[in-house]
């Protein structure tokens, strides 16, 4: 037994379990009792038998009597025993709570964050403000559950907080705080106790951590690069806004860690449960997307380092309070410093949601720059089941042999992440007809730009200069009929100078500033590596084409902007991507093959049914949680309420049927037959095309 008897020298207590009678012990002035064995100090409770000497107690006074008996503890404020020195990370990770919040009490840790500490338990974030404010900042809470999930609110002047932990005092109990004085930083704190009487009249705020869950993806062999190097996690301020609440508003900060690319998914996975802790991520990939331009210039924490293979996964972070605290200029108010975390008792596996019904999954979908995504696996089957609809081959062209998985599914993530987008469309295969565009393209464009424009995108159509005034027709008649609900910017592509292209998709020629952020050729001509545009039948229509592909080249070298190619017999384009499988599988591949390839080739049996598909799928990906709090960055609100708009703006039969009336009516006629008739690619609207818009919405709806 390690102790001392009170009024003599420290002199140390017997080992060997036996006590006078009588005998008072004092040990330190934490309020707990530790048992070590084995190098590890459990947690034991305020009255204990006495009996092995290979305990260590730890508490306020003791009163000992002869054999095994009861303890008890009694506060002894003035005395202020030795206590033992600095403790290790490695041996934090293996304690309770209540003993690291002891000896956070007694300034026993020079360790400057919690992470990796009470490895297995809930950590929180603190916001301390006037009762006055409460309300507002708990309404801000709830519209921000992302980056601040609500543990509890005290009550005014309540240090405890029963429901985690059994014995705390959140004036002492955080290695540092932070204090604002009218919303400014005005220095960091190591204790609240000074500040004891303004503090009856504040409310504590505790909000999860991402520490919590640390321990949960160490056991799943993720590594916690942050916890490796020994330092604080990295957080930054981004440019993304919160849903402000009264005198509340300020932008999102994040967490960063490294994960191997080989774990993104189980990451996700393991996190998207724990609600309580942020969650799943909510931006993988290039930090840019969020407003953050250099990963070593943190705004909180320390700059941590990535490994070969690694990418930079952010969280939603619960230090977003600090920077609503200072949004709010209150005379007085406090945090806890980043990093240095409330510990509390409750474990983390009992935080987790046991009412997640959705798995998620990890797509990639952008290389230049980096850029992941997250789907339900639900929502990906669905999309799936859409990308196999469209794939039959009514013209037995051979187009199984072009198909390549999940190709729908990444081009309508990357579209969902999309604010600007550039359509292209029109395959002047009738050159002896005026006008020579075919019935396949227009409608599954405009499919595609109905529902971009009920999601708020914005959305504008370059085509050929001699078809401008076509366009205007078919678009300006898909708005009198009520497909479209707004204007469409149409724009013609003419090629002057070599940097044409660039200052056509960028302001000022700046690559850094990319017009749009996405680029979509449904059944548009391509080019073929002759420098010639083929049709189906090996017939040259240069003459009738502007040179967009070169918008589709320029692209591959502007960060920041993806494109797509949506066709069904390979020389359209975008279908570069497959060009090999053209080539060796489609009739007359070898020339009409096209050459410029798209980052996504999507291929159906009709080139408007890919429009159809992409339009069912941004529906389904901005109905299916998991995606739609990415989107949002796990701010605001779910925008499930806009469901019913959605669904408006998803093909039907009566709406195509009256916009394929349209084309023929301007003199657009069927691309196999040459017909002027309610048909495309030779195949009549009743019953081929119709079943398919029906098929497609039976799997969306």
């Amino acid at each position: 037994m390690l102790g001392y008897v009170k009024g003599k020298a420290r002199q140390p207590v017997s080992q060997d379990g036996g006590f006078p009678s009588g005998i008072r012990i004092v040990l330190n002035r934490s309020i707990q009792v530790l048992e070590e064995k084995n190098n590890h100090y459990i947690e034991s409770s305020f009255s204990h038998s006495i009996s092995q000497k290979d305990w260590r107690i730890t508490g306020h006074i003791i009163s000992i009597f002869p054999g095994p008996t009861k303890i008890t503890i009694r506060p002894n404020p003035s005395f202020s025993p030795k206590v033992p020195d600095m403790i290790c990370l490695r041996r934090l990770s293996t304690l309770a709570p209540i003993t690291v919040r002891g000896l956070i009490r007694c300034n026993k840790i020079a360790l400057r964050n919690t992470s990796g500490m009470s490895s297995g338990y809930n950590q929180a974030n603190i916001v301390i403000l006037h009762k006055a404010l409460a309300d507002d900042f708990e309404k801000f809470c709830k519209a921000n559950s992302g980056p601040l999930p609500l543990l509890y609110r005290s009550a005014p002047g309540e240090w405890k907080c029963p429901p985690l932990s059994k014995d705390s005092d959140i004036r002492t109990d955080c290695l540092q705080y932070r204090k604002y004085e009218n919303g400014v930083f005005s220095g960091n704190l190591n204790s609240l106790e000074g500040y004891t009487e303004q503090m009856r009249d504040m409310v504590t705020f505790y909000l999860g951590c991402s520490f919590s869950f640390e321990n949960a993806v160490q056991q799943h062999g993720i590594p916690v690069r942050n916890v490796e190097q020994q330092c604080n996690v990295s957080m930054y301020r981004t440019a993304v806004p919160c849903f402000g609440m009264g005198s509340f508003s300020c932008n999102l900060v994040v967490t960063m860690r490294p994960v191997p690319q080989d774990k993104l998914n189980t990451v996700v996975k393991i996190t998207h449960p724990m609600k309580e802790c942020h969650g799943a991520p909510v931006h993988i990939g290039c930090p840019g997307f969020l407003g953050i331009k250099d990963l070593q210039k943190t705004d909180y924490g320390d700059p941590v380092q990535l490994h070969p293979g690694d990418i930079p996964v952010f969280w939603a972070c619960g230090v977003t309070g600090a920077e609503a605290v200072s949004s709010c200029k209150s005379s007085l108010a406090f945090t806890h410093s980043p990093g240095c975390m409330f510990i509390s008792d409750i474990k983390i596996e009992k935080t987790a949601s046991t009412q997640v019904s959705e798995t998620p999954k990890v797509l990639p979908i952008s290389s230049n720059p980096p850029h992941y995504s997250l789907v339900s696996q639900q929502t990906a089957e669905q999309i799936g089941e859409l990308e196999n609809a469209i794939a039959v081959d009514p013209g037995s062209r051979g187009i199984k042999h072009l198909l390549t998985k999940d190709e729908l599914l990444k081009s309508s993530l990357s579209l969902s992440h999309a604010k600007s987008i550039l359509i292209t469309t029109g395959f002047p295969t009738h050159f002896q007809h005026q006008p020579p565009e075919e019935t396949d393209g227009h409608p599954g464009a405009i499919a595609i730009v109905a529902m971009l424009q009920a999601l708020g995108k914005q959305v504008a159509i370059v085509t050929d200069e001699r078809a401008i005034e076509l366009n205007k027709a078919i678009f300006g008649g898909a708005i009198d009929q009520g497909i479209l609900k707004h204007n469409v910017p149409l724009l013609h592509y003419k090629e002057g100078n070599a940097d044409s292209a660039l200052n056509f998709l960028c302001e000022n020629g700046d690559p850094a500033k990319p017009r749009f952020d996405h680029l979509v050729a449904i059944e548009r001509s391509g080019r073929a590596s002759d420098g010639n545009y083929y049709n189906a039948r090996k017939i040259n229509i240069k003459h009738l084409v502007d040179p967009i592909d070169n918008l589709f080249l320029a692209a591959q070298n502007i960060e920041g902007i993806t494109t797509t190619g949506i066709g069904d017999g390979g020389n359209e384009l975008g279908m570069g991507k497959v060009k090999e499988a053209v080539k060796k599988h489609i009739t007359n591949g070898d020339t009409i093959a096209c050459d410029i390839a798209a980052d996504f080739a999507i291929v159906a049996g009709v080139s408007n049914w890919g429009g159809y598909a992409v339009a069912c799928a941004l529906y389904l990906l901005n109905n299916c949680e998991i995606h739609e709090r990415y989107l949002r960055k796990g701010v605001g609100f779910p925008r499930f309420t806009e469901e019913n708009y959605l669904a408006s703006s998803l093909p039907a039969v009566k709406k195509e049927e009256n916009l394929l009336s349209l084309l023929v009516a301007q003199g657009v006629r069927s691309g196999k037959t040459g017909n002027l008739a309610m048909e495309v690619d030779g195949l009549p609207f009743y019953n081929t095309h119709s079943e398919m818009i029906q098929r497609l919405l039976a799997i969306t709806m």
